[in-house]
């Protein structure tokens, strides 16, 4: 039996043969089995008669299965069209970033759930969860500026202030689109995981982005997940006071795939020649969800560090390497990079670490499986060429370069030299200063170490002030 969300061209393929079998001239229909879109009578929300949705299931490369819907009444016309993932909600949410600095970025495939969250960072707009879309980044700044076009009138007559605010951003948005304020950015928010930005294999570091978060607690109820138990009842404890060393700690959390109780284990290892570090494995017994991470500790550094590291045999695919969640890993001959956040944080082997990227990237590009039509010969081609050059790496066929750039300084690769705290002859390690943006990324810039005791009374006398202002206004 065929899976049911086959790609659109592969159900095209199969509409020639089935149309040869209507009976007349008079188009009787196909069998329910064989009918590639499924049409459904329903009721109209415009005139409440009957109207006809027809149903595709199909599947996105690079993603997964999704359900495109669209509606038409043949009494008032209307019309609507949205898309529905065709799972359930991950266990993480997904925000998925792509800076544009081009003509062809704007063709890049958008799949926007009804749970996520749009926005143009430097139009500071925001689309918020709504209508399922298959678009592209056009058709999402399109829809944007169309939407905020048709009400200006009104605008212009009730609110002119407004107006002219909101004109100012159409003129911005209308000058991306004609390609002359390059570079912005776009990101997708969806705390269902259920959203995705297309990647291209010639992204650079900084270009595209995904990060997986957990959820929060309003995220979870938004989406209808909740604890279905009243309370943890587990015998574990939590740790007391001081933290040994190779010693696992258990405690009790919830898991963020089904939101029920579960065990999180914890144990720190001390890295020789680096620092300590905290390891961290979630699994549920209910949904079967399992995640590993690693955490860094310990003070926050002036500087950031870079490490560049040549890889030339199995003994240095051996090597130990940890990559925090901070760090962005570039191989520049494999044409491979991971954006900070990308993976969070592992420790592990040279070996073990590209095996996994290797995996994660295959399963997004042909999840789908072969024959989908959302990708191009020369597209096809260039990414079996990067999955080859990237294989022959994994089995120590070739040689290449890591550079692991850590704006925490947070990250670490085994060094085989006579004195394992100093670089061998195949590392370079560099300290340097950390960029505006990533010290915005990171939270620096608001962090407050010194006197804030003292801003805390200023803002307080100031919160009380205003106070005092809006009660004598209010009077």
């Amino acid at each position: 039996m065929t899976s049911q969300f086959e790609s659109i061209g592969q159900k095209a393929e199969q509409l020639a043969p089935k149309a040869a079998k209507y009976s007349n001239t008079n188009g009787d229909p196909v069998d329910d089995d064989e009918r590639i879109v499924e049409q459904i009578e329903s009721l109209c929300m415009n005139c409440h008669k009957n109207g006809q949705t027809r149903l595709l299931l199909t599947a996105i490369p690079y993603f997964r299965e999704i359900i495109l819907m669209s509606f038409h009444c043949d009494e008032c016309g209307f019309q609507n069209n949205e898309i529905q993932a065709a799972n359930e909600y991950q266990s993480h949410g997904a925000r998925y970033e792509l800076r544009l600095r081009d003509m062809a970025d704007f063709e890049r495939q958008v799949v926007k759930s009804d749970t996520a969250t749009v926005k143009f960072v430097e139009l500071d707009v925001e689309v918020p969860p709504g209508r399922g879309q298959l678009t592209n980044i056009e058709g999402l700044l399109s829809t944007v500026i169309d939407d905020l076009e048709s009400n200006q009138g009104a605008r212009r007559e009730q609110q002119p202030e407004v107006a002219e605010k909101v004109q100012d951003i159409i003129d911005r948005g209308k000058a991306m689109l004609a390609g002359t304020a390059f570079p912005f950015r776009v990101s997708i928010d969806d705390p269902a995981g259920n959203s995705f930005i297309a990647p291209d294999p010639r992204d650079g570091v900084g270009k595209w982005e995904k990060r997986e978060y957990l959820r929060t607690t309003d995220q979870n109820e938004m989406l209808g997940l909740a604890d279905t138990r009243n309370s943890i009842t587990t015998g574990l404890g939590e740790p007391d006071g001081s933290t040994v060393s190779d010693q696992v700690y258990q405690f009790p959390s919830h898991c963020p795939g089904c939101m029920h109780p579960c065990t999180t284990n914890m144990k720190m290892v001390d890295i020789p020649h680096f620092r300590q570090v905290v390891l961290m494995s979630t699994s549920c017994a209910d949904c079967g969800y399992k995640s590993n991470d690693v955490k860094t500790g310990g003070e926050i550094p002036k500087l950031g560090k870079k490490i560049t590291v040549r890889i030339k045999n199995e003994i240095d695919l051996a090597r130990d390497i940890l990559k925090s969640e901070s760090c962005a890993l570039e191989c520049p001959e494999l044409n491979l990079s991971v954006n900070p956040g990308t993976l969070g944080g592992r420790f592990t082997t040279v070996e073990g670490l590209l095996t996994q990227v290797r995996d994660d990237l295959k399963s997004q590009i042909f999840e789908t499986g072969p024959g989908h039509d959302g990708l191009s010969d020369q597209e096809k081609n260039r990414w079996t060429g990067f999955f080859g050059e990237l294989d022959r790496a994994v089995a120590g066929e070739r040689e290449f370069s890591i550079v692991l750039a850590d704006p925490m300084a947070a990250s670490y690769v085994q060094s085989l030299a006579d004195d394992p705290s100093q670089p061998d002859e195949q590392m370079t390690v560099e300290e340097y200063e950390r960029t505006e943006e990533e010290e915005e990324d990171l939270g620096l810039k608001d962090m407050k170490t010194e006197n804030y005791g003292e801003d805390g009374g200023v803002a307080e006398g100031e919160k009380n002030g205003r106070e005092e202002t809006e009660k004598e206004t209010a009077a």
